[in-house]
């Protein structure tokens, strides 16, 4: 009994440091992505891209590469500890920077972008494991949300560094970036971290135990449910990331105002994020991400009907796509804690059932309202209206049609 509670206390990582190391994770992914968006127009250049939208594929492999492998770490996670597995990830992490570095050809460096999408799988998958080893309910959404907030700086000012970098530097520069901030992060975990997951708990690398954790995850109807909800929500920021730059360079025409355009898009989602951190222990997150879902919604029409009427201009764009990102920072990390919360006994195998689908998902439909950019916002807006329903229609099925209110009492820490 002594012992056991002995390496239960040992597997405690502070909560300052959990959420910290959790943004920082998290941020491999916003860095990898929304630093190379002012770069996009001359990767295509140099390494002659067949297509102007094709340039979006070095977004695209990324987050299809990310998505798919992290199917595959659940097991792994779940069978070799968390730890183990973050410090392997994040060195495929700066290898992966390092391949990008030398790629000669573009079709080189898709495969090195995919590479270090794999890599960024298994760096979260891992992550979250371990917050959900650490907490669930309630206290992990205001883990999630705090990680988040502290995370959103990465978007916000990753374009800005990539500029900053393109003004220094060539586009392979962002890359050495990217370098030096996954070895960091390896040698924090290294040697800050310890394992979440006790000898004990560690299950079987066997095809059998495998497929009944998938299993397991995909019966449960509110885990499958906010998975694939959350997935479409998803799929329409990945669609407007994918086409960012060039509807305001090519679109709007700001020129070097890109970095700050995307900013402030981005900043209203890291405050959705730190009001739901505040929020979310009175409110639920029932509560709060249905009636985010449909202010999503609602103010999508509305911009397409202006769009459609009277016409788009820069201003409405970004507040309508402000008033989205904010509502998808509060169905964002509520909607992950409410996939997680029954999955206490697998939850490496619940984190990549949750990522894939989430992340290969999100990532697909979003390369095709990508690729649809026709040189206005109606396709991204158009995006933005179907997904939202869709995704409203899916949280129907799995509450059953009661929404607003929990069905049952979110977990305590």
């Amino acid at each position: 009994m002594e012992k056991s509670l002995h390496q239960h206390a040992s597997t405690r990582i502070p909560f300052g440091e959990l959420v910290a190391l959790t943004a920082a994770v998290f941020a491999l992914n916003a860095l990898a992505i929304d630093m190379m968006l002012p770069a996009l127009g001359q990767i295509g250049r140099e390494l002659e891209t067949a297509r102007p939208n094709d340039r979006q594929l070095i977004i695209v492999v990324y987050v299809l590469g990310n998505g798919i492998a992290q199917l595959f770490f659940g097991p792994i996670v779940d069978r070799f500890g968390r730890k183990r597995v973050l410090v392997w990830a994040l060195g495929g992490y700066v290898l992966g920077s390092i391949l990008s570095v030398f790629a000669s050809s573009f079709a080189l460096l898709l495969l090195a972008r995919a590479f270090q999408g794999v890599t960024t799988a298994g760096a979260r998958v891992a992550m979250l494991a371990a917050v959900r080893d650490q907490c669930s309910g309630r206290r992990m959404a205001e883990v999630m949300s705090l990680a988040i907030t502290i995370f959103m700086a990465a978007p916000i000012l990753a374009p800005g560094f990539g500029q900053l970098i393109l003004f220094a530097a060539p586009w392979r520069g962002i890359f050495v970036a990217l370098l030096l901030y996954g070895a960091l992060l390896a040698i924090w975990v290294g040697y800050r971290v310890p394992e979440t997951l006790t000898p004990e708990r560690r299950k079987p690398l066997r095809a059998g135990p495998i497929a009944k954790s998938y299993q397991q995850f995909i019966q449960n109807r509110t885990s499958l449910g906010y998975t694939l909800a959350s997935a479409l929500c998803f799929g329409a920021l990945f669609g407007f990331i994918s086409a960012s730059e060039q509807i305001f360079l090519e679109t709007f025409k700001i020129g070097q105002g890109f970095a700050l355009a995307f900013a402030g898009v981005a900043a209203s989602l890291g405050a959705a994020t730190l009001i739901n951190a505040r929020l979310v222990s009175r409110y639920g997150m029932r509560r709060i991400s249905h009636s985010a879902l449909l202010v999503f919604i609602i103010a999508n029409l509305i911009h397409l009907a202006i769009a459609a009427t009277v016409g788009e201009n820069f201003i409405l764009f970004m507040g309508f796509t402000a008033i989205s990102f904010f509502a998808l920072g509060l169905i964002g990390p509520n909607a992950s804690a409410l996939a997680m919360e029954p999955m206490g006994d697998i939850a490496g195998a619940a984190a990549a059932a949750n990522g894939f689908a989430g992340t290969t998902l999100a990532g697909f439909l979003g390369g095709l309202i990508g690729r649809a950019y026709d040189g206005t916002t109606m396709p991204i807006i158009l995006g933005f209206v179907c997904l939202g329903i869709g995704a409203f229609a899916i949280v129907l099925w799995t509450e059953k049609g009661a929404l607003f209110h929990p069905h049952q009492p979110d977990a305590a820490p």
